[in-house]
């Protein structure tokens, strides 16, 4: 099975680099929609079984250009929301951006029972996303895209595609609308082919020392 992992198009609460991440949440901006029919266009070009989105407004805007094309109604599932910022929702500050930022890197590097202030450790972050991509599975669609957000994509293919890591440069970046695209392996696991505008080696990378990147807006 292939993977599409799309992040939505831009918002206003990106623009203000808000951590912005309960329900409803921001729609999209003018120019957050055309960014959904761009790549709505784009991905017309591929097979597509299946469209899913968060519960999200954002996301679920993003999705309805992705599937017109196909015919396909989009499946809205709550475990493909955003990293839940608990205490830190809708600040701005570079504190608060630091201390989301620092807890995500925390379960990146393997210490999955650390707790957002006032939301989710990241196992029940990653177990509700894993739980949608085994219903994906179980579907029997060859082809699906996900239409999730900026940390969650990030977390979940940096913890779960075998060929990529935190610290790798093509994971610093993912812009609004920004694809990654992701195959099974054959033995129940992933491996990333693209990120964004960067083919990803096939190969498992190495964890060294060095910077995380920029703080990643939502």
């Amino acid at each position: 099975m292939r993977l599409h992992l799309v992040r939505h198009g831009q918002t206003g609460s990106n623009l203000i680099r808000a951590l912005d991440t309960a329900e409803p949440g921001a729609p999209l901006t003018d120019e957050g929609q055309r960014q959904a029919e761009a790549v709505g266009t784009v991905l017309a070009t591929e097979p597509l079984d299946a469209v899913y989105a968060s519960v999200l407004t954002r996301t679920q805007q993003t999705a309805a250009a992705l599937a017109a094309p196909h015919g396909l109604r989009v499946e809205v599932r709550a475990g493909l929301r955003e990293v839940i910022a608990g205490d830190l929702e809708m600040r701005t500050d570079d504190d608060a951006v630091l201390q989301y930022l620092g807890t995500m890197m925390a379960w990146a590097d393997g210490d999955l029972d650390a707790v957002m202030p006032g939301g989710e450790s990241g196992r029940a972050t990653l177990a509700r996303f894993d739980a949608v991509v085994d219903e994906v599975r179980a579907s029997g669609a060859a082809v699906a895209a996900l239409v999730s957000h900026g940390a969650m994509i990030r977390m979940w293919a940096i913890t779960r595609a075998a060929n990529l890591g935190v610290r790798d440069e093509v994971v610093q970046t993912l812009d609004n609308t920004g694809v990654v695209t992701l195959e099974e392996d054959g033995a129940g696991g992933w491996y990333a082919t693209r990120w964004q505008d960067h083919l990803v080696p096939h190969a498992t990378p190495t964890q060294g020392d060095g910077p995380a990147g920029e703080p990643l807006p939502l």
